[in-house]
């Protein structure tokens, strides 16, 4: 096993036993349950509507090359500026690229999960570039010196009282401050930084290829405060978040939102062109959009697997799997957590080190279940284990062990061979560091049910 396996295990186990950690989760996302489930029942077919964004990004995986293009050609005769960003190394030193050229020293961000794939903040910081989070759970986690704990929700694993102590602590708010008082400070806080900052980054829920547009979706209006104030503006985005048409929001939009968070639609949802014309009051003077890969094509060949780019980050399968919500999503150590991120990450960061992730499931189904997008995660998660053993990533031990079991149980005989004793010994002798500190090994019969049943049959 890997360090990264081990340092999993380790995690895993110490978030699995905090009482604490497990109420607040089960809180958020048991809010998070009830109101999906009355968004999802003002839906008239849901069942079609899964089907057809399917079908729609099915057909994107399969024209990439061709629509990819598209995007650009459009957003270009708009006036935006297209860089494409073969990995992360790459789009952070063509983002610093533009801020050194324009001397931009602050830069506001809105929430965007794959500006934390590249570590962006990190690498701003290292520049001496201040990097300011502007959406609210962001923010917090940002302050905590923390990394997204979910796709959808950053800051799901804090309570309130977690967040006005640390309110307390910087800003001198109330210890006894009201979610409410806590976002009218954050908002007091961010708003000046807006008008001053230099450079807006974002990422962005969809591209639209036939207008050259970029599509955000939000809840709290950052991202237009981001894209509206500063002269330039970069929008950070994987090239798998391209549909089609900008009439395919109509779904996309409402399945996002629902699925997200229950809403019928997110409150601001914001379609951006290119940059300020001359007669527009509003906008950036630059536009770029960063077209990120990083992996995402090492991904897009493998056939049985590249459904998973389909993925619109919604989050709706971290919040039904029950290895998630037992073990959180610092856990995982990766960007992208939950099924989907296990499924993904092998791909994108390497199979050697996050392979261990396609195992840390129960195989229950019901991310496949809950998916808007109808991405058969459960299956994929089986197709990364097959492929860490194609590619002989795992140890010897391992290979042999299941060798001896598939004999075995291939073989009446052979399982019939050892006693219910000699089955315990082994069991405690070899297993028992992996079975878990908390959990008693099980102990097997003296008799295995074949014997059983041929003693009976007098």
């Amino acid at each position: 096993m890997g360090i990264r396996a081990d340092e999993f295990l380790v995690a895993a186990e110490e978030k699995a036993f905090d009482m604490s950690h497990r109420r607040i989760i089960n809180y958020n996302i048991g809010k998070y349950d009830a109101a999906v489930e009355r968004g999802l029942s003002r839906m008239v077919n849901l069942e079609n509507a899964k089907r057809k964004l399917h079908a729609i990004k099915w057909r994107v995986m399969e024209n990439l090359d061709k629509l990819l293009p598209e995007f650009e050609s459009n957003f270009q005769k708009r006036g935006g500026k297209v860089i494409w960003a073969n990995d992360a190394e790459e789009a952070n030193r063509e983002i610093l690229n533009i801020l050194k050229k324009a001397g931009a020293k602050t830069v506001v961000k809105s929430k965007s999960m794959v500006t934390e794939e590249i570590g962006l903040n990190e690498f701003l910081e290292h520049h001496h570039i201040e990097s300011l989070e502007t959406d609210l759970g962001e923010y917090i986690v940002q302050l905590l010196g923390q990394k997204p704990y979910h796709i959808v929700t950053p800051a799901m694993h804090l309570s309130k009282e977690d967040i006005a102590k640390l309110f307390h602590e910087r800003f001198g708010s109330p210890l006894d401050a009201t979610p409410e008082q806590l976002t009218q400070k954050a908002r007091e806080l961010l708003r000046e930084k807006y008008v001053k900052a230099d450079v807006g980054i974002t990422g962005a829920n969809f591209l639209i290829a036939d207008t050259g547009s970029i599509a955000i979706s939000e809840n709290e209006g950052n991202a237009r405060l981001s894209t509206s104030f500063p002269k330039i503006h970069i929008a950070v985005v994987g090239i798998e978040k391209l549909i089609p048409s900008i009439a395919d929001l109509d779904l996309f939009w409402p399945m996002l939102a629902t699925h997200g968070t229950g809403q019928n639609i997110t409150v601001y949802n914001t379609i951006l062109s290119g940059p300020r014309k001359p007669d527009e009051s509003d906008g950036p003077d630059e536009m770029y959009v960063v077209l990120l890969d990083n992996g995402r094509t090492n991904l897009l060949a493998q056939k049985d697997q590249r459904q998973a780019l389909y993925c619109i980050r919604c989050g709706a399968c971290l919040n039904a799997c029950p290895v998630y919500k037992n073990i959180g999503g610092h856990s995982y150590e990766t960007t992208y957590s939950g099924p989907i991120g296990s499924v993904i990450t092998p791909h994108t960061d390497g199979m050697a080190e996050f392979k261990h992730l396609s195992y840390a499931s129960s195989l229950c189904g019901k991310c496949t279940e809950v998916c808007p997008v109808k991405i058969d995660i459960h299956k994929l998660l089986l197709l990364n284990r097959r492929d860490a053993v194609n590619s002989e990533l795992v140890t010897t031990s391992e290979k042999w062990g299941w060798a001896a079991w598939k004999k075995g149980m291939l073989n009446r005989k052979f399982m019939d061979f050892f006693s219910g004793g000699t089955k315990n010994f082994l069991l405690k002798k070899f297993f028992k560091k992996t079975w878990g500190h908390f959990r008693k090994m099980p102990t097997v019969a003296p008799k295995s049910f074949s014997q059983q049943w041929q003693d009976k049959q007098w």
